[in-house]
């Protein structure tokens, strides 16, 4: 299958400082992929070339098989695209900001005004049609400019920081409208400072510092490759000699590296342990199985999981530290 967003050794460099140093992106249909990194990493760089924007120095990018530099209007036939500062047309009001657009892609008369209506529906504006783009808020006019991205259907919505300087209500809003449009067969590239957002929203994330990409895939592939063994969290039940004998039987496993001392729980006598097992999943279920056949009382027991902002501090100072080495 033809991925939405590709990209090959891609470079870009402005005199004696490169933007981007390299990067190979792979995104394929109906996924929300994140671009992660601080600021200077490369993110809008990267999209800007993507959106036809700039012209990369090096390598290549695809939209939707495209090359972005032999047909760059096809492309943009193809893309929705909304930079991280947006502007607006404050003195129309908020149908005929749509319909101005709908008209500058040639659009029908007829079907811009079923467009119009479609559009408002999705980004949960439509009881704003009548109103002044000027009297909207920062997140109803973040939603606005969301729509004018789709006003020509693209396959593909370049969106750098939509939720940037919005409230948490506008930014749960943001997140559901991003959801349905995935569910109604969009492919989105999205770049976000919100990282735990960020981590509930994507498919897969490639995080960028520097103009090059540390690591790519999903949150747990990339969670995997930062450690050689699963860290599961078991919740037992006793008091402390019995959490005592529990951390001992789990140190005399083999596939156990680690215990790490024990935290009180959230449930009264509930004392919850973090193992670092080196084992596949029924390797897991038989550690399970084997600990309640030994006497201890497990009330809880799942794979301990990393948000996304964790990986990142991770990532990023792996790579720093290798920098320096």
């Amino acid at each position: 299958m033809t991925p939405v967003v590709e990209t090959r050794g891609l470079v870009k460099r402005y005199e004696e400082d490169i933007a981007v140093a390299g990067i190979d992106l792979r995104v394929g249909p109906g996924e929300i992929y994140g671009l992660v990194g601080p600021n200077g990493a490369g993110k809008t760089t990267t999209m800007r070339i993507l959106a036809t924007l700039l012209a990369p120095t090096a390598g290549e990018a695809y939209v939707t098989g495209i090359p972005v530099t032999a047909d760059p209007i096809e492309v943009r036939r193809r893309i929705g695209y909304m930079p991280d500062f947006y502007g607006v047309y404050d003195d129309l009001r908020v149908w005929e900001y749509l319909d101005f657009f709908g008209r500058c892609y040639g659009i029908p008369s007829a079907r811009r005004v079923r467009m119009i209506d479609e559009l408002l529906e999705i980004v949960a504006l439509g009881a704003k049609r009548e109103a002044y783009v000027e009297s909207l808020s920062r997140g109803m006019r973040q939603r606005l400019c969301l729509a004018h991205t789709l006003v020509h259907d693209p396959a593909l919505l370049i969106l750098d920081e939509p939720a940037s300087g919005l409230d948490p209500r506008a930014r749960v809003e943001m997140r559901e409208i991003l959801r349905e449009l995935r569910s109604m067969g969009k492919t989105i590239l999205v770049s976000s400072h919100i990282l735990p957002e960020l981590g509930e929203l994507c498919t897969g994330v490639a995080i960028i510092d520097h103009g090059r990409v540390l690591r790519s895939g999903s949150i747990s592939e990339i969670e995997q490759s930062l450690r050689a063994s699963a860290v599961l969290r078991v919740e037992l039940l006793g008091d402390a000699a019995s959490i005592a004998a529990a951390e001992t039987w789990l140190r005399n496993d083999r596939r156990v590296s680690d215990v790490l001392p024990a935290e009180a729980g959230a449930l009264g006598d509930v004392t919850a342990l973090e193992v670092s097992f080196d084992g596949p999943p029924d390797a897991q279920a038989d550690l399970l199985r084997t600990m309640i056949d030994a006497g201890h009382r497990v009330v809880g027991f799942s794979q301990a999981t990393t948000d996304l902002e964790e990986i990142f501090l991770k990532v990023t100072g792996q790579h720093t530290e290798e920098a320096v080495a």
